[in-house]
């Protein structure tokens, strides 16, 4: 890893804002969109680039704010990698969020994120945190191949109910969904099944498929060179060099996550389940607004 000063940290409107504390991963999922060339990396993807100052570019940038919203992070790096464990910037970066009343939606693969279990449980407290978890195998052999350096599925399940048990409201990002590997009604009904027994507020999927663009695709297709032999050119055949690559059973799929997620009461959109990570609630708004 290297360190850098960074000039800001937040971007997005005055109804939720973004952080990246940290650039690149060492969780090696075999098919991460931020691999790919657009995000202009200009060191290796593994070399993490953490952005040291920015606890105290986040406190100047919330204390200069006149009415509270949603922080999200995690969207382009995990803020629970390997690194955070000794740097420890994302807790100093909550303790921040919690300390001007800020809310929080954070999204991760780790189950690191039960070391800041007490300062999620804060800001819930004072506002909102909506944790954000990525479950795409259920089997964890599979688990080991596709996202190899971070938790099993059954651990951070493990991670959603014990936030259930905290009262703090939870997202699954049900994705990708890779076709031919984990795009089985099996799979996705097992996921889903755990889902249900969480009491999860939402579940995200943009339609049971994954997207390939120059970076992320080359990588991806190594993995399935070493993983998967003669996959590859299955879906050079199907796919070319198409950025989205939908399931063949993306249609029965998501029939399936929309019958459960009605049955339980659960958000199934993408639209839904944005709005609600990025609404800070009301009386917290009326609230502030009086504080001014």
């Amino acid at each position: 890893m290297h360190f850098v000063d960074a000039k800001g940290i937040l971007t997005g409107s005055s109804k939720s804002c973004g952080m990246n504390i940290y650039r690149g991963c060492t969780h090696g999922c075999i098919y991460c969109d931020s691999r790919s060339a657009c995000y202009q990396f200009t060191h290796p993807f593994e070399d993490i680039e953490v952005k040291q100052n920015a606890p105290i570019l986040l406190e100047n940038a919330l204390r200069s704010k006149r009415k509270k919203c949603m922080i999200g992070t995690g969207s382009m790096s995990d803020p629970y990698m390997h690194c955070e464990q000794e740097l420890r910037l994302t807790r100093k970066c909550l303790e921040v969020i919690s300390k001007y009343g800020f809310g929080l939606a954070i999204q991760t693969k780790s189950d690191r994120i039960l070391d800041d279990i007490d300062l999620l449980d804060e800001i819930n407290q004072k506002s909102k945190c909506v944790v954000q978890m990525t479950l795409t195998t259920y089997d964890d052999d599979l688990c080991k191949i596709l996202e190899p350096n971070v938790c099993n599925t059954k651990r951070r399940i493990e991670v959603l109910e014990i936030m259930k048990e905290r009262g703090i409201p939870t997202i699954v990002w049900l994705t990708p969904i890779l076709p031919f590997i984990n795009d089985t009604e099996e799979n996705v009904s097992a996921i889903l099944d755990a889902c249900v027994k969480t009491k999860v507020k939402g579940v995200i999927d943009f339609g049971m498929g994954l997207t390939l663009r120059e970076g992320d695709r080359e990588y991806f297709y190594a993995a399935l060179d070493k993983h998967f032999p003669g996959m590859k050119e299955k879906y050079i055949a199907r796919y070319g060099n198409s950025y989205e690559v939908p399931s063949p059973n993306s249609r029965k799929l998501m029939a399936l996550l929309r019958d459960v997620c009605r049955e339980n009461n659960i958000m199934c959109t993408p639209d839904e389940c944005f709005s609600y990570m990025h609404e800070f609630p009301e009386k917290y708004t009326q609230m502030s607004l009086f504080d001014l």
